[in-house]
């Protein structure tokens, strides 16, 4: 009977002996706020990505929006599928580069855990009603460290908690496996959200720019292989990681184009008013009302400040519930006395 007691250890020592001496390897983990016993056959990290995959905040990313509210289609992106891009880009460079696959698998299942419903307008909303410095980096640290788990958290790594904040923003993460999933985040939905601008009609693939096509390509396919290959060619036995500065110049005029012609769309964005409207009436609703919440943020209310925990529970809801949740609030519901 083989003895799989042994089955960490040998990952273990694989790292050491077949990843980049840039690669942060699981031995040398900062480790946990809360020491657990070592698991006999997944490294610190695979566990760590186990734990955000079994998470009730990760499942309600399937009802989340990515960039169009509430789409007709079955095909258009959701949270949950954005994330799983992101996620298998970022491993096939992780992989392609000699760096800890499973350390950046984790950080980027994570890395919306916690964005708001209706995507970025979500975001606006607890920004506008709550606090200005609300984002979704910020909260996906919030939930993974304090409000998973029945208010437990997850008690993931430090270098999963840290490429999950710094996915976006100014600040980088402090391992490659980390700045690769910036990356892959970028990369991910540049090309998905044209995928679904051309689908929903406000797109044609020829309305991107000549000279971006010339050096990304024309499909969805060519120009993510154009951008992970820029980003492997130019990192590889590097202490960093990083975009070819010709690369670099088309994909930043790509995002650039899709702000223009998508982002700030009307018809894209026909509904996000609506949206923001419908979740600042929630929290100010439930701000007079905390104890109509669930009971996690019912106890959460007794050591923070009311605003702090309602805005946790309405950034968690997904789409549908934040709809049903208003409806049974604000709207009236049809009387029918008995039928004669």
């Amino acid at each position: 009977m083989e003895n799989y007691g042994c089955t960490r250890d040998l990952f273990l020592e694989n790292e050491k002996r077949t990843l980049s001496v840039y690669a942060c390897l699981t031995s040398e983990s900062k480790g946990r706020e809360k020491p657990l016993l070592p698991c006999p056959v997944r490294t610190e990290f695979q566990r760590d990505r186990d734990r955000i995959l079994h998470s009730q905040s990760f499942r309600r990313l399937m009802n989340k929006t990515q960039v169009f509210l509430a789409p007709a289609g079955d095909h258009y992106r959701t949270r949950m599928t954005h994330t799983l891009e992101v996620t298998q880009i970022a491993r096939i460079i992780a992989r392609a580069l000699r760096l800890n696959e499973d350390l950046t698998e984790a950080a980027a299942l994570g890395h919306d855990i916690g964005h708001t419903p209706f995507g970025h307008a979500g975001e606006f909303a607890m920004q506008k009603c709550y606090d200005p410095s609300f984002t979704h980096y910020k909260q996906s640290l919030r939930v993974v460290e304090k409000l998973e788990n029945d208010g437990e958290g997850l008690n993931l790594t430090f270098e999963v908690r840290d490429g999950i904040v710094n996915h976006t923003g100014k600040h980088m993460a402090s391992t490659l496996e980390g700045v690769i999933v910036k990356y892959a985040d970028r990369i991910a939905y540049i090309n998905h959200d044209i995928d679904d601008a051309c689908r929903a009609g406000i797109l044609s693939p020829n309305d991107i720019p000549a000279g971006i096509r010339g050096i990304l390509g024309n499909g969805h396919s060519e120009r993510i292989n154009s951008m992970v290959n820029s980003i492997i060619r130019e990192s590889a036995s590097k202490p960093y990681i990083r975009m070819e500065s010709e690369f670099q110049t088309a994909t930043d005029g790509l995002r650039d184009f899709l702000f223009e012609k998508v982002y700030r769309n009307p018809i894209a964005k026909s509904e996000e008013s609506k949206a923001q409207e419908m979740l600042m009436r929630l929290f100010d609703y439930y701000v007079k009302h905390p104890e109509r919440m669930p009971e996690l943020y019912k106890r959460e209310c007794e050591y923070e400040p009311v605003e702090r925990c309602v805005c946790d529970f309405l950034s968690g809801m997904t789409d549908r519930y934040a709809i049903e949740i208003y409806s049974s609030i604000h709207i009236p519901k049809v009387w029918r006395g008995p039928q004669v």
